[in-house]
């Protein structure tokens, strides 16, 4: 594997730092690509899966370099997390928050509309940074307008920065997807939105127990980038929170709040430690959702922050820098 990460390696060390949220897109990058080498090679093993590692590397320093959001989705390679263990009374805790999410998502939901393919989807979130050390605050008003179809240049803000997202190329595409097309065709049963995610489309009936490990934190992840795409078709947001309750590891935190400072409890993925901290906000008693928690490093390594955040206001629009 050294050749990878040699790749990594010859990465521009004064490039300017990734943000958290490139960073999160460049993570996918690379989950989307493992996900995919053990299948190809059979053993995840010889120059197949080293040819995949490498076309994984080499995708996470396009993000980094880029900013863009395109995934590959078509080579890569598998890796394993470190086995957790997960407590039961805690998993049902957590199960008890998301099921009750995806209830009050039933009561609030109608059918919206649909955005064409040449549209953009438009959302503006507040963030909320705390330096862990000094406990200095800062508040960011972010905007992001993404190409539906991905044909179009998108645009984003990641900590009052903009940053520009390519078209997707042939046999690219992003997620989770934008496309209404696309979106219509996952599925809205729990179970068969892991299989569907997981498999990349197709379909796979084992369970959790029969999967790789790393399995678990890539349904987590998916089905927590899937929430962040603030329009979705009727029924597969609570799917989401459904599915979400049947992941092993993802356990309730309680004493959170959010970044408008309402009393939340945290609903994460546990067993991999560099995850802890991270984590989806809900009302303790409603369970409406009510944000995101995250945490980030300065690129020197000195300095931590917390991160709160949640969507303000979202709309379809038919261009760049138009609100709704």
């Amino acid at each position: 594997m050294s050749d990878e990460l040699e790749l990594l390696r010859e990465w521009d060390a004064d490039a300017a730092p990734l943000t958290d949220p490139a960073r999160n897109r460049a993570r996918h990058r690379l989950l989307n690509a493992m996900a995919h080498a053990d299948q190809h090679t059979g053993t995840g093993t010889g120059t197949g899966r080293r040819r995949a590692l490498r076309l994984a590397a080499a995708a996470v320093v396009a993000t980094a370099v880029t900013g863009t959001a395109v995934l590959v989705g078509t080579d890569g390679s598998g890796e394993r997390g470190a086995p957790g263990t997960g407590t039961p009374r805690m998993e049902n805790a957590a199960a008890t928050v998301l099921n009750g999410a995806a209830a009050w998502e039933r009561e609030q939901e109608k059918e919206p509309v649909a955005p064409r393919d040449d549209q953009f989807i438009y959302s503006k979130r507040i963030i909320k940074e705390t330096e862990r050390k000094t406990g200095e605050v800062k508040t960011y008003t972010d905007e992001m307008w993404e190409s539906v179809d991905a044909s179009k240049r998108s645009l984003s803000m990641e900590l009052g920065r903009e940053m520009w997202e390519e078209p997707a190329g042939k046999g690219e595409g992003v997620w989770p997807p934008r496309k209404w097309s696309e979106l219509k065709k996952l599925p809205q049963d729990p179970e068969k939105l892991i299989s569907a995610l997981l498999s990349d489309g197709g379909s796979d009936d084992r369970s959790f127990s029969e999967r790789p490990e790393f399995d678990r934190f890539r349904a987590y992840f998916l089905l927590g980038e899937l929430l962040k795409n603030p329009v979705l078709p009727q029924g597969l947001r609570p799917a989401t929170y459904e599915a979400l309750a049947r992941v092993p590891g993802v356990e309730k935190i309680p004493g959170m709040q959010d970044s408008a400072g309402r009393r939340g409890v945290g609903v994460a993925f546990t067993e991999r430690g560099p995850y802890e901290g991270k984590c989806l906000i809900f009302d303790p008693a409603s369970y409406e959702f009510l944000g995101f928690r995250d945490e980030r490093t300065s690129a020197s390594g000195k300095k931590k922050y917390t991160q709160l955040s949640h969507v303000v206001e979202w709309g379809i629009v038919d261009r760049v820098k138009q609100r709704p």
